[in-house]
């Protein structure tokens, strides 16, 4: 007779199932991938929902929104990860991920139903979209745990790999959806969350189990405060240091924004001293005692600014010059500009998984140390291109960029998840996931900067010779030489056409009166090709500061990935014989804590 235990044990859903382990991959992948997504589909669309809720992005008074609007679900994210990591790890991975589906559906589905316009219609989404970055925080914090917790050592690889190619697929494939949505109606572009939404949410409950370890303790909430406030004021000051301030064409001298930072940077120092002193701490400090926890971590945050910093260069340089040089619309190159950014995405895509799967027999150094120099090369072979570039050519290298981050990606986070204790899986799943969320929101500030500070010195010069070739009005000219760069870098950004964006601006300021400019003069400034023709040489300038930086970081990235060390493994359970030429295997008694390390 079968006993009721026997039953239940049959069940798919059942944690002790050999099929379990692909049910929380699938779960988890899907939840990855709709945060990722929903972090970067507004950069795309932003034109489509500024102008359904009757609010121009490029009036300076709405500089605010639009920061908020891109910033926004990135620094939340950031900020929250970890504690709700530390918080799976005393109540549950599964617990706090199932609530954070819920939280992430809702959030969807008011999103949709937007009932004011102007600046009131933009804090609505704003604010939604904060609800919505915690509910994706908790996903983020606690999916890589419940993985870990799932598969057995020698297939945490190819889980892992294929969850942190979702993560990072989902950020460029969001840039698609969004222009391809926003055709269509700006509600559509926060629609397309809510059925895959409510189907994780009903999935998630239905299917998974707690099988992980718990830590023990009480929620440290100074240490929670301190962490939040100290990281997101650090964040915000360098989010708001590529506005302009006073004279200057970046907001580095801002008070504000140095106050922000400074601050920022003595809040976490003081988070730091009392995660030491307290008996049941937010974050195990000691856990940056372990080699491939810390040096993983460094790479990772290195790796994750390189590649924020990619995607907008790219994303710049497609809308801005190389598009509208061949015949697209301003209007129309967002969602072009996600079409050919495809072969990065399929390049994750493609090594991802594979990478991961052989990082678990070989170990994850040599693949996450070539990753990352594969990368360096490629940013490198984008600035000995032509501004205005063959595809195929941008193609195979943006591939090859996709390539070396996929191999990277999977070996590196499947080499600090089996570093750590079991019991610190959601903690440290948190810590990473601030990293990689931190570097996407440092790589705007630092890339952003590194360009405007090249073009600040080249494009007045080369604007105020455009515009004189073509009799716009001397008043007009010299109003025009000193907007700050950063303006015409968001037009381009947003799909707007920033020399027509700029007349307007001059003709409501009474600067200049637009009719007083030869008509064939007008239909040049306004046509496809005299921003990208002027602007060419001045962005490559940029372009050549920005790469270089981001080939160091990706150099400084594989070093510590070399230093990372070889197959690390913090649990008893066994492991068996790596073959000759791979390398090493540790296996740590949890036991023994970190005392060891």
């Amino acid at each position: 007779m079968t006993t009721p235990a026997t039953r239940e044990r049959s069940g798919m859903f059942h944690q002790d199932h050999p099929r379990y382990k692909w049910i929380a991959l699938s779960n988890t992948t899907l939840g990855m991938l709709m945060a990722t997504i929903n972090g970067s589909i507004v950069l795309i669309s932003l034109p489509a929902i500024f102008k359904g809720i009757d609010l121009d992005p490029l009036d300076p008074n709405s500089t605010s929104y639009l920061l908020w609007m891109l910033m926004g679900f990135i620094l939340v994210t950031a900020v929250l990860v970890v504690s709700f990591g530390r918080l799976g790890d005393i109540y549950g991975r599964v617990r706090i991920y199932n609530i954070g589906f819920a939280v992430f559906t809702v959030a969807s589905i008011a999103l949709v139903f937007d009932p004011f316009t102007g600046g009131a219609g933009a804090m609505w989404l704003i604010l939604l979209r904060v609800l919505q970055a915690v509910g994706g925080a908790m996903i983020f914090a606690n999916s890589t745990a419940i993985l870990t917790d799932a598969f057995p050592a020698t297939r945490r690889g190819f889980a892992l790999g294929i969850n942190q190619i979702a993560a990072i697929a989902g950020t460029f494939l969001g840039l698609i959806l969004g222009g391809v949505l926003a055709v269509v109606d700006w509600h559509a572009v926060f629609i397309v969350s809510v059925p895959f939404g409510i189907l994780g949410t009903v999935w998630s409950f239905v299917s998974l189990h707690e099988v992980g370890a718990r830590g023990t303790g009480r929620i440290d909430w100074w240490g929670n405060l301190l962490f939040a406030v100290g990281l997101f004021a650090l964040l915000i000051g360098i989010t708001y240091g590529i506005q302009p301030y006073g004279d200057s064409s970046t907001g580095w001298g801002n008070p504000w924004v140095l106050g922000g930072i400074i601050g920022g940077v003595v809040i976490l120092a003081a988070f730091v001293v009392l995660e030491y002193f307290v008996k049941d701490p937010m974050f195990n400090l000691r856990l940056f005692k372990i080699r491939a926890f810390t040096f993983g971590n460094l790479a990772g945050l290195l790796a994750s600014v390189g590649r924020g910093g990619l995607q907008f260069m790219l994303i710049i340089w497609l809308q801005g010059i190389w598009l509208p040089l061949h015949g697209y619309s301003y209007e129309s190159t967002p969602f072009w500009a996600g079409i050919y950014l495809l072969p990065l995405t399929v390049g994750f895509l493609v090594s991802g998984p594979l990478s991961g799967t052989l990082s678990d027999r070989f170990g994850a150094r040599t693949f996450a140390t070539a990753g990352l120099m594969i990368v360096a090369g490629t940013f490198l072979l984008l600035l000995v291109i032509p501004v205005d570039f063959p595809y195929w050519l941008f193609a195979v290298i943006i591939f090859v960029n996709g390539i070396g981050s996929g191999m990277f990606a999977a070996p590196n986070r499947t080499a600090i998840m089996n570093s750590v204790p079991a019991a610190q899986r959601g903690a440290a799943s948190g810590m990473t996931g601030t990293f990689q969320n931190a570097g996407n929101s440092l790589s705007i500030g630092i890339f952003f900067s590194l360009m405007i500070g090249g073009l600040a010195s080249t494009l007045p010069k080369a604007l105020t010779a455009g515009l004189t070739a073509h009799h716009v009005p001397a008043a007009g000219v010299a109003a025009a030489a000193q907007i700050p760069p950063v303006g015409n870098l968001f037009a381009a950004f947003l799909g707007i056409n920033p020399i027509d964006a700029l007349l307007q601006q001059l003709t409501a300021a009474g600067t200049i009166a637009r009719d007083a400019i030869p008509a064939a003069d007008l239909k040049a400034l306004t046509g496809h090709q005299f921003f990208p023709a002027l602007i060419s040489d001045p962005f490559h300038s940029g372009l050549v500061i920005v790469f270089i930086a981001a080939a160091i970081m990706s150099v400084i990235g594989a070093l510590a990935s070399v230093v990372m060390g070889g197959k690390y493994i913090h649990e008893t359970e066994p492991v068996r014989t790596v073959g000759p030429g791979t390398e090493s295997t540790e296996t740590v008694d949890p036991a023994q804590a970190l005392s060891d390390v």
